[in-house]
């Protein structure tokens, strides 16, 4: 979810964004974007009834989209954007990234000992039956006939 937001050196980018320009890049509806908006994520410009989003605004969907695939929630997303505006060293959103990506390390490895498990279990399972199966005569894969 690490990122700077502003453009390198202080520079900054007059470059800017459509909706449907943000939305194709990161394979994302205007709906999504839109969303992410309401939820105090992105602030665009406005040109009329047009938004207008700026290098920050992408930068933003940027971490957005990365700490959805990582498996944060909107609202530590929105904790770890809202602690960058608030620090120019970017200690307490570093601090903060670390301990929401350390207890999702945790969640992660549980959750795939708990495949481990089921999978062994599915695999036990499975042995049992075709075993049944074949001290039945009966071939796993056929259908019964009628």
């Amino acid at each position: 979810m690490l990122s700077m937001i502003d453009p390198p050196n202080g520079s900054t980018n007059a470059r800017t964004f459509s909706i449907s320009e943000l939305a194709e890049e990161f394979r994302v509806t205007p709906r999504t974007i839109r969303f992410y908006e309401d939820q105090g994520l992105l602030a665009p410009t406005r040109d009329g009834l047009n938004r207008i989003y700026s290098h920050r605004d992408r930068a933003r969907l940027t971490l957005i989209c990365r700490g959805k695939r990582l498996g944060f929630s909107l609202a530590e997303i929105k904790d770890f954007l809202d602690l960058y505006d608030t620090d120019d060293r970017q200690i307490e959103q570093m601090r903060y990234a670390l301990g929401r990506g350390r207890e999702r390390i945790r969640s992660l490895e549980t959750q795939l000992e708990d495949v481990k498990q089921t999978l062994h279990e599915l695999r036990a399972l499975e042995r049992q039956i075709l075993d049944h199966l074949d001290a039945a005569g009966v071939e796993p894969d056929k259908k019964p006939e009628k």
